[in-house]
């Protein structure tokens, strides 16, 4: 097929550069080991030698990584202000637990999507549940930025439950493509709410999320962007080469839409997963500093201030890095005292 000219190919970063309003995206792949008996962590001889609490980017050869982590694996509690996170799990699990009171534990196929406003402090930490096979994990967490006018709104979070996030499957005569729809409508097709102070609940910013998975030979159509200010771009990883408007995109590379129209895909003879971001940039000035977001330097060191104030609410756990019971089911709590949601409602 030849090219349209619809966009170019690019060299993908680490993290992963954004597009639109998206700040970075980052994709964690750890094959962890099965857990100490009695644990929820790694056998103690396999954190030896580590830098423990900035163990990062596999430096042991092993595959997993403990992050920030002591004995468990993940986030200990940190800061967030100005800015939404999306956690989109592939495997493992996700403990979560914040100074709101709230906490979570969700995994494969589950996706939280966080509003951080004007402050939160989260924990995000990855159990081992299996202590007779291995654990392994995969996890793609996505930086969205807030416009100015949503970045004092209260800190919250809703679950997108794999049962619960609509696919759209297309099938060829040789293989099927099935796209994940996270944000943004795919063909008429709408996927689950973000918070009610989303950037992404503004139809005007044309926010889409869609993780796309391909069997060879596989193709699909996405649709036009809804205005021709979006932005959008696709992360092509975790397979061989794709065919992207007639150009060649390969594992670890990506394809930057300059022009909008529907924009063709056709996989190559391996399994190959695309994800698909794309929004209106907010077109406002922005400064980060680590997990602080905001307009101006002024505004960053007043959050910064703010959380030494306040510790945004304090931290209401027993320890900066919490784990569930190994037999609890995924679960999502919104604050103290509130009932816990489940993925089947019951």
């Amino acid at each position: 097929m030849a090219s349209k000219g619809l966009g170019n190919v690019v060299e993908l970063q680490r993290p992963w550069q954004g597009v639109g309003p998206f700040i970075f995206g980052s994709h964690h792949v750890d094959a962890y080991p099965a857990a100490a008996k009695g644990t929820l962590g790694p056998p103690a001889a396999d954190l030896k030698g580590r830098n423990i609490g900035m163990d990062m980017r596999n430096a042991s050869g092993t595959g997993w990584n403990m992050y920030h982590g002591e004995k468990i694996p993940g986030f200990p509690a940190h800061p967030h202000t100005g800015f939404e996170t999306v956690s989109i799990v592939g495997s493992g699990t996700v403990d979560h637990a914040d100074s709101l009171g709230a906490g979570a534990r969700y995994g494969k196929g589950d996706v939280q999507w966080v509003t951080t406003g004007r402050g939160v402090v989260h924990s995000e930490m990855f159990p081992l549940l299996r202590d007779d096979a291995p654990n392994p994990f995969e996890m793609y967490q996505l930086w969205l930025n807030l416009p100015a006018a949503k970045k004092k709104v209260p800190a919250e979070f809703t679950m997108q439950w794999d049962e619960k996030i609509p696919i759209v499957r297309r099938e060829t005569g040789q293989g099927c493509a099935s796209v994940r729809v996270i944000a943004g409508s795919f063909d008429g097709v709408d996927p689950l709410p973000p918070p009610k102070n989303s950037y992404a609940a503004d139809k005007e910013g044309d926010v889409a999320i869609w993780l796309i998975e391909m069997e060879p030979r596989s193709a699909i159509k996405l649709p036009a962007m809804n205005t021709d200010k979006t932005e959008r771009m696709l992360y092509v990883h975790k397979g061989g080469a794709a065919s992207i408007d007639g150009q060649t995109v390969t594992d670890g590379n990506g394809f930057k839409q300059t022009k909008n129209d529907r924009l063709t895909i056709t996989n190559g003879p391996k399994h190959t997963t695309i994800l698909v971001l794309q929004g209106v940039p907010i077109n406002e000035p922005y400064v980060q500093r680590g997990p602080f977001v905001t307009n101006s330097e002024q505004e960053l060191n007043q959050a910064f201030a703010e959380y030494q104030r306040t510790q945004f609410g304090g931290w209401p756990w027993d320890s900066d890095q919490p784990v569930y019971p190994r037999d609890e089911p995924r679960f999502a709590i919104h604050g103290k005292g509130q009932q816990k949601e489940y993925p089947t409602d019951k």
